[in-house]
């Protein structure tokens, strides 16, 4: 039975989405060259460091805009349905529909026009790898990155939402309100909407599936979704309550950038709570993120054997548009 929510102890937000890619540089080529976001780390796959996790987000990877990637050179894809993250949304400006249907067309991703959600104005559209991905025009007072290649008035803000299909959404439900601190926030179809302390980027839709089979991991899909906690005193209170609630917890992992707790929802979705500290330039300068390999200290003195198993990439200079 899920003990009272302090206020220190609700969620405050997403953190970050963690999916699989089986090419590097195109990968970089499309969250960087067509959606402007920066690259603002090149490490490691802690446990595979033969292959790379590339990092992107606003100018300084603040939590809730950081969409993660894990980098396996010819993966299969993956099959996208439940219980799976189905569809990533990040937060436009209300009037940047139409700069972005142009600019996707532009760059020959072809998208459609959703039917509004909640009263927002949705693209959805896939990456060459089949994730899904969507962009939803809202206010949100975020400051996009300025020296990014599209222009700040239509740059994206951050995260909106993710979605989860699930096979039966009322017990994930249970998880988010009684546990995690989100507020329910009403219904759209067969869409259930669940809202974070920080509403900007703190978005959970449940979307009930019947049928079909089981999502499985690959190329273009969502390995895990993490969600905000300030630092390690609230993450290690978040570990007791969890295993006191019956989870499987993990042990913290230290991430350089951010430490993590791992669990399974009950519909089977990987969820993550990840610290907001250190941050992405504890390793390197806020001005220089993302253009050098970062390796943690255990992987040192094994640089030039990684390195060279690595493929050579390089991050596009696209102009403002």
């Amino acid at each position: 039975m899920s003990k009272p929510i302090s206020g220190s102890q609700r969620i405050s937000g997403l953190h970050h989405v963690t999916a699989i890619t089986s090419d590097a540089q195109k990968n970089i080529d499309f969250y960087c060259g067509v959606l402007g976001l920066r690259l603002v780390k090149r490490t490691v796959n802690f446990d595979d460091p033969g292959s790379y996790h590339l990092y992107y987000g606003d100018e300084l990877g603040r939590p809730g805009t950081i969409l993660t990637f894990f980098a396996w050179p010819g993966a299969r894809r993956g099959r996208i349905a439940a219980p799976q993250v189905t569809s990533t949304a990040f937060a436009i400006p209300t009037g940047s529909v139409d700069f972005w249907k142009k600019r996707l067309e532009a760059n020959g991703v072809a998208f459609e026009v959703a039917p509004a959600r909640f009263g927002d104005q949705v693209l959805t559209f896939t990456d060459f790898d089949g994730m899904q991905i969507e962009l939803i025009a809202t206010d949100d007072a975020r400051a996009p990155w300025a020296s990014g290649p599209v222009a700040a008035e239509h740059a994206i803000r951050g995260f909106h939402s993710v979605s989860l299909s699930e096979r039966d959404q009322q017990a994930t439900a249970a998880v988010l309100t009684k546990t995690m601190g989100f507020s329910a926030a009403g219904n759209d179809g067969n869409r259930h909407r669940f809202i974070a302390a920080d509403k900007s980027g703190g978005v959970v839709d449940l979307i009930t599936v019947s049928g079909g089979m089981d999502g499985t991991m690959g190329a273009g899909a969502v390995h895990h979704v993490a969600f905000r906690t300030p630092d390690d005193a609230s993450e290690a209170k978040w570990r007791r309550q969890l295993t006191e609630e019956g989870f499987h917890v993990s042990p913290v992992m230290d991430r350089n950038y951010f430490h993590s707790i791992y669990f399974r929802e009950p519909g089977g979705v990987l969820f993550e709570i990840a610290t907001d500290t250190p941050g992405f330039s504890v390793d390197e300068p806020a001005a220089s993120l993302g253009m050098e390999l970062k390796l943690p200290s255990q992987f040192e003195s094994a640089r030039a054997r990684i390195e060279s198993h690595l493929p050579k990439i390089r991050v596009p200079q696209g102009a403002k548009s």
